[in-house]
């Protein structure tokens, strides 16, 4: 799953950053059971990228509806 910078999740619609969301807490889920398992994650960065990028889309998020 790509990472997603800030102007890429301001230009999607609320569904498409829900979906994106709900994806990335799928995968996040999936690291930390590999990591708490025991197994060498592929990208040790991994689960600090994709925490930061949910970070990134629930703060734009609350942009947009402030606005």
């Amino acid at each position: 799953m790509v990472i997603l910078r800030p102007d890429e999740v301001r230009e999607m619609t609320s569904e498409e950053r829900e979906e994106q969301l709900a994806k990335l807490k799928d995968e996040l889920i999936r690291e930390r059971a590999i990591a708490s398992a025991g197994g060498a994650p592929d990208n040790p960065g991994r689960i600090r990228e994709i925490r930061h990028t949910i970070a990134r889309i629930k703060t734009i998020q609350r942009e947009q509806e402030e606005t």
